[in-house]
C-alpha cells in the first residue's frame, strides 16, 4: 500500500467518523452525564466494537451480512430496539448536574459494555467496512499487513473524532445552570437515540452486494 493510497483512506475514514451517528450520540450523552472518565470508557467500548467488526470483515463475515438479507435484518432490528431502549432510558434520566459526583458513582465498566453493544448491533458498519476495505487493498501486496494498517487507521481516527465529540459535549454541559436544563438536554439526546433507532424502519431495506473479486487472494 502506497502512502497516497493510505492517505486517501485516512481522509475517507475521517469524513465517515465525523458523520453523526449512534456512536457520536452515545459519546456525547455519556460525556455530559458521566464526565470525561465515563466518556473515555465509552470511547474505548466503541473502538472495541469497531475492532470486532474489522476482524469479522477480515475473516469474511462482512460478506455474509452484505449478501444475507435475513442476517442483516436480524442484526439491524436488534440494534434498532437497543437504541430505542437507550433513548427511553436517557429521556427518563434525572436532571443531575454534579458531573464529578455522578462520574464517581457510575460504573465505567457498564458504560464500556454499553458502547460495545451500540457498535456491535450496527450492521451498517460491518457491511460498509466489507465494501470499503477492498477498495484500498492492493492484491499484489500482502493482504494481512494492509488490513492491519486500514484497521488501525480506522480505530485511531474514530477514537480522535469521538474524543472531539466528548469535548464538545463538555462545553455544552458548562452552559447548564440547573436540573431542568440537564433534564431537557437528556430528553433531547434520548430523542436522538430513538430517532436513530427508528431509522431502519424508514424506507426499503437494501443489501450491498460485495463482488467475489474483491477478495482475489482467497481464490
Amino acid at each position: 500500500m502506497t502512502f497516497e493510497w493510505w492517505f486517501a483512506y485516512l481522509l475517507t475514514s475521517t469524513l465517515l467518523s465525523l458523520s453523526p451517528g449512534s456512536g457520536a450520540i452515545n459519546t456525547m450523552t455519556t460525556s455530559i452525564n458521566h464526565g470525561y472518565r465515563g466518556a473515555a470508557a465509552s470511547i474505548a467500548g466503541l473502538q472495541t466494537g469497531l475492532g470486532i467488526h474489522i476482524v469479522l470483515v477480515g475473516v469474511g463475515l462482512g460478506t455474509l451480512f452484505s449478501r444475507s438479507l435475513l442476517a442483516f435484518e436480524i442484526l439491524k432490528w436488534a440494534g434498532a430496539a437497543y437504541l430505542i431502549w437507550l433513548g427511553i432510558q436517557q429521556w427518563r434520566a434525572a436532571g443531575a448536574i454534579d458531573l464529578h459526583t455522578l462520574a464517581q458513582t457510575q460504573s465505567r465498566g457498564r458504560l464500556f459494555k454499553r458502547a460495545i453493544f451500540v457498535n456491535l448491533t450496527n450492521p451498517k458498519s460491518i457491511v460498509f467496512l466489507a465494501a470499503l476495505f477492498p477498495q484500498f487493498i492492493m492484491p499484489q501486496q500482502p493482504q494481512l499487513a494492509q488490513y492491519l494498517i486500514l484497521g488501525v487507521t480506522t480505530i485511531v481516527v474514530d477514537m480522535i473524532v469521538m474524543t472531539g465529540y466528548a469535548t464538545l459535549a463538555q462545553r455544552i454541559a458548562a452552559w447548564i445552570k440547573g436540573p431542568k436544563q440537564m433534564k431537557a438536554l437528556n430528553k433531547a439526546f434520548g430523542s436522538l437515540f430513538m430517532l436513530v433507532g427508528r431509522a431502519p424502519g424508514v424506507g426499503k431495506t437494501r443489501v450491498i452486494v460485495v463482488p467475489d473479486d474483491v477478495y482475489p487472494a482467497r481464490r
